[in-house]
């Protein structure tokens, strides 16, 4: 039996002109005149990309307090500004094909044989607005938009891998690789689906040249090669995830066809090496940002070599390799000041590009460049609210040491006119808890410190970016060694002198939102309150539902390394025993923790005689994502938040 989904999710896709890209918010007020409302703002721009030429933008925007995907002509014309109605599809990535056409990727959860199911698709859109054609979409099954490369001689051309079918025992059960002209649709088969390969990668030619091969059941992975396209695929290496190995699997095939550039680990942290394509050996280090891990490479106009390489120390840096780029970014860091200039997006000469200035305490700008007429003009605000003037609340990284004498990093935040002593604190853990925090503008953060708390932010053992000793000091630590790093910091803090040791509450999302239950339910004497969004209290059922997903049986090895005993650290087993007040938040429509993470622990709560607008308080957005993609649900969230601080942990 073969299941197709033929068309695209939900509601249509429309493209139609607006007025600007910008929301008509009102002008930028007085801190005095500031609402909730101005911090819930969505960002006016997000994520700009330039078209080949530097001629045009693809960027997300707010409009009307929704998230789409626009449009834009740099220069001036009728309908310069075009929006993409998404309907209820999620808008998860975006690229230029050529000056003429761009891709995006889409998704949306639909039911499949009575089973919730999230499918992924590609269209690809004109640059005017006169066409959008969705691609694959007679033949895709549950994922298809893995786009793996673009042409780069200006043809309407893309490699994709996808999916023909939902069931496991069928061939295209496993994702096959397409060239398709995405301006006609037409299609043409490339590579045929492997069994058990997933991820297929192509050079900057679009020879497909790699494939990775994963096995679940047996927890065995394997690696597929090739020089060319007249050569078969061979298996050239296997790494037995039981035993922790892996895979070096190239981030970017050079000119040379025997050569690529790679990461690994073996000093410590993540870092670049050439890559010996015939031996799979690694060779010259390449680059390295010593106590960080490697984020990320900008690859060349040829997309074969390297132009710069991503990562975050205390703040997000770049190197460049280019030395055009690197000038450039030397000449716009010197005439910024003290703000911070980030390269986001260049035309395909390095001629013409967008570049982000601001600060931790500014969201800042987006600028267009143009380096021949060597002047910057502003393309978008992040926010009216906040102007190029305004300075919000001081944001720096501080380090604190655990009480096992791990060094820690954490972002602190101190609000703006008020001297860092005896100051109500917001312990704010991050979400991941693969992920990490730094010197960055964040819309939670800054309000709370509006509203008067100092916010500390630690990178507690087990967050990325610090090297592979680092990350791994959090395995089994979930719930234990992973708290007692909130709670040190906590105790850093009132040490210092900076926090009132009386007066701290605890605020998280997703992994954030799990610590907080875990800090009500286990240290309730030292918070005054918690707030969970999108929180989890059941590893247990978290895993079940991982287990709709394909390799879930890897992902249940990943929880149980780092929680082995699932019943011990999940609040919902301890409801008896949370002891300060708590807020629980969570959206309907978020797929990435099911909404069941927060109403079961409300009705545990509510079992074990927990007073309800008390001693905890259940809010469920029916629209709401885990990303909070919408305006309004932004501001439900930091009024519900706001009422519960003045009521628990007033400033």
């Amino acid at each position: 039996m073969k299941l197709v989904f033929a068309l695209l999710l939900g509601t249509a896709l429309s493209l139609a002109p607006v007025a600007s890209a910008q929301s008509s918010a009102p002008p930028a007020a007085a801190k005095a005149e500031w609402t909730v409302g101005d911090f819930a703002t969505l960002p006016m721009m997000e994520a700009p990309a330039l078209s080949p030429d530097g001629l045009h933008i693809a960027s997300r925007a707010a409009i009307n307090g929704v998230q789409m995907l626009v449009i834009a002509d740099i220069h001036e014309g009728p309908n310069r500004v075009r929006s993409l109605a998404l309907g209820e599809n999620d808008l998860n990535w975006w690229k230029w094909v050529n000056d003429d056409w761009l891709i995006a990727g889409i998704g949306n959860e639909t039911t499949v044989e009575g089973m919730p199911w999230y499918l992924s698709r590609v269209v690809s859109v004109k640059r005017d607005g006169s066409e959008i054609n969705s691609l694959a979409k007679n033949v895709a099954a549950q994922n298809a938009d893995d786009v793996i490369w673009t042409a780069r001689d200006g043809s309407p051309r893309i490699l994709l891998s996808y999916q023909t079918s939902i069931y496991y025992n069928q061939p295209g059960f496993w994702p096959k690789v397409d060239e398709i002209d995405i301006a006609t649709g037409k299609m043409r088969g490339v590579v045929p689906p492997r069994q058990h390969v997933r991820s297929w990668y192509a050079d900057a030619s679009g020879i497909v040249r790699m494939g990775v091969g994963y096995n679940d059941a047996a927890r065995m992975a394997k690696l597929l090669y090739r020089p060319d396209a007249k050569s078969a695929f061979r298996t050239v290496d296997r790494a037995d995830r039981r035993r922790n190995e892996s895979l070096v699997v190239p981030w970017l095939f050079t000119a040379d066809p025997a050569k690529a550039i790679a990461s690994d680990d073996r000093d410590g942290a993540d870092a670049l090496y050439e890559l010996d394509l015939a031996t799979l050996e690694l060779g010259n280090k390449i680059f390295s940002a010593p106590g960080f891990d490697v984020g990320g490479i900008e690859e060349d106009a040829a997309g074969t070599a390297l132009a710069g390489v991503r990562y975050t120390a205390d703040a997000p840096m770049v190197h460049w390799f280019d030395a055009n780029l690197a000038k450039i970014q030397a000449d716009i860091d010197k005439a910024v000041g003290d703000r911070r200039a980030r390269i986001v997006s260049t035309s395909r000469n390095g001629q013409r590009m967008i570049v982000h200035v601001g600060t931790p305490d500014q969201p800042g700008a987006y600028y267009y460049y143009d380096t021949d007429a060597g002047a910057m003009s502003l393309l978008s605000k992040i926010s009216e609210r906040f102007g190029a003037k305004t300075r919000l609340s001081p944001v720096r990284t501080i380090r604190y040491k655990a009480r096992d004498g791990l060094d820690i990093a954490a972002v602190l935040t101190v609000p703006v006119g008020k001297e860092a002593k005896n100051l109500p604190l917001i312990l704010m853990p991050h979400g991941g808890p693969f992920a990490r925090d730094s010197e960055e503008w964040d819309w939670w953060v800054q309000f709370l410190a509006w509203r008067g708390y100092a916010v500390l932010q630690p990178n507690y053992r087990g967050s990325s970016g610090y090297g592979t000793a680092f990350a791994e000091k959090g395995e089994g630590q979930w719930g234990l060694a992973m708290q007692d790093d909130l709670n040190d910091a906590v105790d850093w803090a009132v040490k210092q002198g900076i926090a009132d040791g009386k007066r701290v509450c605890i605020v998280g999302a997703s992994y954030g939102g799990y610590a907080a239950m875990r800090a009500a339910q286990r240290d309730g004497a030292k918070y005054r309150c918690a707030v969970s969004y999108a929180g989890v209290s059941d590893l247990s059922a978290m895993t079940r539902y991982n287990s709709r997903f394909l390799n879930h049986g890897t992902r249940k090895d990943w929880m149980k390394e780092q929680a082995p005993d699932f019943a011990a650290v999940s609040p919902i087993n301890f409801a008896g025993q949370f002891s300060t007040p708590i807020l629980l938040m969570h959206g309907k429509k978020d797929r990435r923790v099911p909404v069941g993470q927060s109403r079961e622990i409300a009705e545990k709560l509510k079992a074990a005689g927990k007073a309800l607008g008390s001693d905890y308080l259940y809010v469920e957005q029916p629209l709401a994502d885990h990303f909070f993609s919408r305006e309004a649900d932004r501001v439900e969230f930091l009024e519900k938040l706001d009422a519960f601080l003045k009521a628990h942990n007033p400033a």
